[in-house]
């Protein structure tokens, strides 16, 4: 699959299963479950926060830690460089991510915010201490854990590429998402699942209020901006990345100019390049209070941009890329060239 600096290239790197961080695999299987059973909840519940169900954003976020606590399990497993400090930043990871999400839960079955939610019950008071916190170390840990994991090539070039490249994404879509709540707004006050009044002191909408028409399932607002798009986008170019980089290897048996580990780490640079500026144009787009699926002419001309931008990057490298030699066959003769007179 992916192979190990020092190594030969066709050695698989050593990342058995069996040896993936175990507290991330507690953290995937519990939000796995918390996933089954709010899907069960979005069936039975009927209940709706802002017009969605309130089963919808615990479900949300399970599937999000499901693939992201995956693809960090698969990283620790490999060799690296200061295993220790990886394997504490994995596991603090896995605990607030538990931490948080359980809150998103906890939250969800009683009805009512777990973001935001400014309610004077001394319960939700000590949720949101903790949410806080938790928060936090996500962020801590994510920045230490990209640190060791950019700094180090543990596999082929494309694949050393894609996490570079990934972490620093990830890292992006966590700060984005906390331009949510540090964006100057009004204070809200909206109704919970209860018919209780609760103040929220951000929202994630811009242009309207939040609540409004929405996207199936990811609930991304159709009215106006929404920021949670660009922060989903970031927090997972982990796994674009990394799919981009396991379909460049693909290829490789079948395209001949993609069979150099340069030219493959080169499209995946590019790729990520690209992904980057579609980032910052979703985020762009956000902020001016434009739904995703409505741009304007201007964002309409910026995304053609960044997209021949990528292509003719990608082209050019195809282009520069060495072809492989000719193998001759054993059994033919060398064609010899008559002498000069």
């Amino acid at each position: 699959m992916f192979t190990i600096t020092g190594k030969s290239r066709d050695e698989p790197a050593r990342s058995h299963p069996l040896r993936w961080h175990r507290p991330l695999l507690v953290m995937v299987g519990l939000m796995a479950l918390l996933m089954i059973g709010s899907a069960v909840g979005m069936v039975a519940d009927d209940r709706v926060l802002l017009g969605a169900p309130v089963w919808g954003k615990p479900f949300k976020f399970a599937v999000s830690f499901v693939v992201y606590g995956l693809s960090l399990a698969w990283m620790l497993a490999l060799p690296l460089k200061a295993p220790r400090w990886a394997w504490w930043m994995g596991t603090l990871i896995a605990v607030t991510g538990i931490l948080d999400v359980g809150i998103v839960a906890v939250q969800a079955a009683r009805g009512t915010f777990s973001h935001f939610n400014q309610s004077d019950d001394p319960f939700n008071t000590v949720i949101q201490l903790v949410f806080g916190y938790g928060v936090q170390g996500l962020l801590l840990a994510n920045l230490v854990l990209a640190g060791i994991l950019i700094f180090q090539r543990i596999v082929d070039r494309p694949t050393a590429w894609a996490i570079r490249s990934g972490m620093a994404l990830v890292i992006a879509g966590i700060g984005l998402g906390l331009l949510i709540p540090v964006r100057p707004q009004p204070e809200l006050t909206v109704e919970d699942a209860n018919g209780q009044w609760i103040s929220l002191a951000a929202q994630h909408s811009v242009g309207v209020q939040d609540g409004g028409p929405g996207l199936p399932l990811t609930g991304w607002s159709t009215a106006g901006g929404d920021l949670r798009i660009s922060h989903f986008i970031g927090l997972h170019g982990l796994q674009v990345m990394l799919v981009v980089a396991l379909l460049l290897r693909y290829l490789a048996a079948r395209v001949t100019r993609l069979q150099h580990e340069r030219t493959q780490a080169a499209l995946v640079i590019v790729a990520a390049v690209g992904y980057t500026a579609l980032l910052a144009l979703v985020t762009w787009q956000a902020l001016r209070g434009q739904p995703l699926f409505r741009p304007d002419g201007l964002t309409l001309g910026a995304l053609a941009l960044v997209v021949a931008a990528t292509a003719a990057a990608g082209w050019a490298v195809l282009a520069r890329s060495p072809r492989p030699r000719r193998r001759v066959s054993r059994g033919a003769e060398p064609v010899r060239t008559p002498a000069a007179p």
